[in-house]
């Protein structure tokens, strides 16, 4: 097996802290001599994780592009790599500084002094589904026969991501996290966010800048918070838990059967208790105790879930960005050449089954359930939001084409009106054939871009190069590579 290595760099500019870490990945060719080049991660190492900075910001509003700049700088010179070094990696602006005015700016210049990245700015939803994969969640939905969510909970949100069978299924953010209280080492009140008002006027609780709180009713405070996200997790309470709620509610079916708790306050779940107000305010907010509540209830075992720990905690959202692969799409394609190249477009997955494929009742609401994720993990836009990836249809006819086609076409111009091109990937050989009905059913409102014989997985980025020859498609397919083993003291 042919094989090589490649340095790879993660940057995670989150709501309270900044880090970045650099791995090194071995690619090993898995195709045959006689066939086209296919490269797969065979082996990760880490070879540096920077210290966690305290995310620079000016105001409420604005992240400090010259500070983001200093710390990065001297990362790579600690890390002793220069540019030239990377060959591939990503830049994640992840939780309440996504929302950030200047964020979108911010990422790109990151990104071009960086190499050639993937670069997504992930919203609620998004981080959620990345840091399920960092912790190890997503894999260990492969193993078990239930449903694993983890919740990766930081400074200003919760983001939580159900897995099933290695798929993401579903998705809820809390404003649960350690800077929504933030208190001096005395225990003085600093800063109260408004988005927890109305819980807080629900359950009788009242807090306010400027006075000083006590131990107990600090506890009180973090005991509530983690009780209010499992009862809503569990589905024991949602109406004022409901109220702790971000965007979208779950879905009523899913229900949780193991759980795993990542980002800075699942990593100070294994810190010793607070014993004092100096203890619970180091950070400068309550996030200790926090972390504490939520252990004392996995220790008391109330909820029906079993906890399990996460293979990543602090760095469970971005651990590295890895492999690149080139490949060839098959030869018979739709495509209009004038609409590429085509670059860092996020995939999501429609994995069809024989229910859905007799069905078109079932091949319906699949079609609206994976379209639904797609509205909350990628922002509309003029381009393509997303390409969707086809799998499972081994043999087609031209009746169940037409079928697939309707559905897919309809569905993508309701709930994606503002797109002007749609990309589809197809594992078998089929693209031409429902390119064209595609474009049929569209008449150019969206362009249709259909390609196949290339095998991509839920989060891949994929670039989509000028044709070769005509119609044959170069395809860099983009895998955020996640560290499979925990790494101590990181």
């Amino acid at each position: 097996m042919d094989e090589q290595w490649i340095q790879s760099v993660g940057i995670d500019v989150g709501t309270s802290t900044t880090k970045m870490i650099v791995s090194r990945l071995r690619l090993g060719r898995m195709s045959s001599t006689f066939s086209l080049p296919r490269y797969q991660i065979v082996e990760r190492q880490l070879l540096y994780a920077s210290k966690v900075h305290t995310t620079p910001l000016h105001g409420f509003d604005e992240i400090d592009a010259d500070a983001i700049g200093a710390i990065l700088q001297k990362e790579y010179e600690q890390a002793k790599i220069s540019l030239g070094d990377i060959k591939s990696g990503a830049v994640i602006i992840t939780g309440e500084t996504a929302s950030k005015k200047n964020a979108q700016h911010i990422l790109h210049l990151l990104a071009e002094r960086s190499g050639d990245f993937v670069v997504a700015t992930a919203g609620a939803d998004l981080e959620g589904v990345l840091a399920g994969k960092g912790s190890g969640a997503e894999r260990r939905s492969v193993a078990i026969q239930g449903t694993i969510v983890n919740v990766d909970i930081g400074g200003g949100t919760a983001n939580a991501a159900c897995f099933h069978r290695g798929k993401a299924i579903a998705t809820v953010t809390f404003h649960v996290g350690g800077r929504l209280l933030r208190l001096s080492p005395q225990g003085e009140v600093q800063y109260v966010s408004p988005n927890i008002q109305a819980w807080l006027n629900a359950k009788g609780l009242s807090i306010t800048v400027g006075e000083v709180l006590t131990y107990e009713r600090i506890k009180d405070f973090s005991i509530q918070m983690a009780r209010g996200m499992l009862d809503y997790l569990s589905g024991r309470e949602r109406q004022v838990s409901g109220l702790l709620v971000l965007g979208q509610p779950l879905k009523e079916n899913v229900s949780v059967d193991e759980l795993s708790i990542s980002g800075g306050v699942g990593q100070l779940m294994s810190a010793p208790k607070p014993e004092t107000i100096s203890d619970v305010s180091r950070y400068g907010d309550f996030g200790p105790m926090l972390a504490w509540a939520l252990r004392q209830e996995r220790e008391a075992g109330a909820y029906p879930m079993q906890w399990i720990d996460p293979e990543q905690t602090v760095r469970a959202t971005v651990i590295g960005a890895g492999m690149q692969s080139t490949e060839i799409s098959g030869s018979t394609v739709h495509i209009k050449a004038e609409l590429l190249p085509i670059r860092n477009v996020p995939i999501v997955k429609l994995e069809l089954t024989e229910r859905h494929l007799s069905d078109p009742q079932q091949l319906r609401r699949e079609v609206s359930d994976v379209y639904d994720l797609a509205l909350r993990l990628f922002e509309k836009t003029t381009g393509s939001p997303f390409a969707l990836a086809i799998s499972g249809i081994t043999y087609c006819s031209y009746s169940l084409l037409q079928t697939i086609a309707e559905e897919l076409s309809q569905q993508y111009r309701q709930k994606f009106a503002e797109s002007r091109t749609m990309i589809v990937v197809c594992e078998t050989d089929m693209a031409k054939a429902l390119g064209q009905a595609l474009a049929l059913r569209c008449k150019g409102q969206p362009e249709i871009i259909c390609i196949d014989q290339v095998r991509v997985e839920y989060g891949d980025y994929i670039d989509l190069g000028e044709p070769i020859s005509g119609s044959i498609i170069p395809v860099i397919v983009k895998t955020l590579a996640f560290d499979e083993a925990p790494q101590k003291g990181v």
